[in-house]
Order: C-alpha cells, then structure tokens, then sequence
C-alpha cells in the first residue's frame, strides 16, 4: 500500500476569527491542535504564528520559536514553518525563521503574484476584531512579492540550514521558475512540491488544473520530486485531496485552507478535517506515512539536527 502524507495547515494568514470561532491563535492552543492532528493522522504540521490576543497574523520570530518548542514536546510531527511573512516584509525578515531554527523542512514561495482575500469581506456585517476588515480590504492593491533575487537569497539559506525547501506552486509558471533555480543552483534536485489550488490569483481548483500542474512538473523533473496539494475552501480541499492521492500525490488540510468539514458545517478543530482526509485515504486503499516515514519520503534531514 502506497504511503500517503498528510499535512495539517494550522492557522495560515488567509482566515480571520470572525469566519470560524474554531481558529487557534493562543500558542499553548495551536499546539495541542498540533497534537490533535498528529494523533489523528497528519505526519506534518504547517504553522504560522498568530497575535494570541486578536488572532491577526504576525510574522513574529520569538512567537515562531514558542511554537516549535511547544509542538515538538508534544508529539514527534515534523513542522513546517511558513516563510511567507507578511506585506512590506523583506525577504531577509521572512527567511528568519529558517536561518534561526533550522527547522527539517519549510515553506519556500517561488513567484510574485497577486493574492487577494478582500472577497470575504462581503459575507460578515460585523468583525469580531477591529483589525480584520482593513487587513482583508488591503489584499485589493497587495502583491505577493517573490522575485528572482527573493529566491536566490532563499534558497542560499535552505541551503546553508539543511532546511528541505516546501515549494508553493500557486499557479504553473511557478514550476518554471522552480526549473531556472535548479539549473542555477539555488536548490537541488530531488524537491518536494506543494500545490495550493483556489487562491484569488492563482490557478483555480479543478480536477483539470491538477493534473496539468502534475504532467508539466514531470515533464520538467521527470522522478525527481514528490508532491502534496490542498484546494482552498470548501469542497475544493477535499476534491484535490481525493484526486490527488488517486495520480500519486501527498495532501494537506487545514483551517488555513478550508473551515468547512460538510456543507454548512464548522471543522471544530484542524484534526476533524484529518480526520476525514484519513478516512478518505483508507476507503482508497492507501497507508498513512506516520512522520518518520515522511521524513524518509521526503529526505529531511531529522529532529535531531534542527535547532530549536
């Protein structure tokens, strides 16, 4: 049976408290989610740092290190922190985390694009914090910011850490670009690709796009990489979940992509949806990578090397 790992994305930085009262933002919460998931199923777990008195995002090194610390003194998960920042971050800001505390593998974006999350702010009336409705608004004129320099100087420090880079691929000329830093050198060869399909900017989450994204990052790394996708929302993370195991692919799930368990019904923790992406896996006939196992797919390099 084919081992499938699954990721649980936390928090993210795309939901704000008012869309689901289930989101963890205190740390001590955030890790037991972190155990929840992992007792569950999730072999990684994928964390941003959040203020734990409004639950806004922020991109805050000491927080990042609370939680790495708390979550590997509950349970044995590899954890993979975000280098996404925030607006008006530098990328020496963003890459921090990973040239502090060498984590085993984190979050690498790979192009500039626009990512907007302003479309929320038409379903709520009212915000439980004052922060939220400016911070979604702002995404109108916001571009995600990755240039050619970014990713050289990334990949300089993933490389420097021993830190096992998590490639975004948001949309496909992002595999290209992934190609040019191979054959600069910047990262090697093999990678371990995630696709988030569904963000407002990126490539929409089909069934169709999936397998576009698959067939043009094996035309450009042949066998050398794996690969995990989430869609965004609700039914598309379990859609791409499902599609994704069926043609040879790892997943993710999370309230950083989807708050939605059913249709109308609140995931009441992160580990609900591992739960369901787990059951969906076993109906399939697939095994679940428990994390040393994911360490051994993905070629990370081991808890006892991280630095934290």
């Amino acid at each position: 049976m084919r081992k499938v790992i699954v990721t649980a994305a936390l928090t993210g930085n795309m939901v704000v408290p008012t869309q689901t009262e289930y989101l963890p933002y205190k740390p001590d919460h955030i890790a037991e989610e972190a155990r929840r998931c992992w007792e569950a199923g999730a072999a990684i777990i994928h964390i941003h740092p959040r203020d734990p008195e409004n639950g806004r995002p922020v991109p805050s090194i000491e927080l990042f290190g609370e939680l790495l610390t708390k979550i590997k003194a509950k349970c044995d998960a590899v954890v993979c922190p975000s280098t996404g920042g925030g607006p008006g971050m530098s990328v020496e800001h963003r890459v921090a985390v990973v040239r502090r505390y060498r984590p085993e593998i984190a979050s690498f974006n790979t192009g500039s694009m626009n990512f907007g999350m302003f479309n929320i702010v038409k379903r709520y009336s009212e915000f439980k914090f004052s922060w939220e409705r400016d911070y979604l608004e702002s995404t109108r004129d916001f571009v995600f910011k990755n240039t050619f320099s970014d990713l050289q100087y990334m990949g300089s420090v993933f490389r420097e850490t021993g830190t096992k880079p998590e490639l975004e691929i948001y949309d496909v000329g992002h595999l290209y670009n992934v190609a040019f830093m191979v054959s600069e050198g910047w990262i090697e060869l093999p990678i371990h690709i995630q696709f988030v399909l569904g963000v407002l900017g990126g490539i929409g989450a089909s069934i169709e796009n999936l397998l576009h994204l698959k067939s043009v990052a094996t035309r450009l790394f042949q066998d050398r990489f794996t690969w995990s996708v989430t869609g965004i929302g609700y039914p598309a993370e379990f859609v791409m979940a499902t599609h994704g195991m069926l043609v040879g692919g790892h997943v993710r799930v999370g309230l950083e992509d989807n708050i939605k368990l059913s249709p109308g019904i609140l995931a009441k923790s992160n580990a609900e949806l591992v739960e369901k992406v787990v059951k969906i896996a076993r109906n399939l006939d697939f095994d679940i990578a428990t994390p040393d196992e994911a360490r051994d797919i993905l070629g990370l390099k081991g808890m006892d090397k991280v630095g934290y």
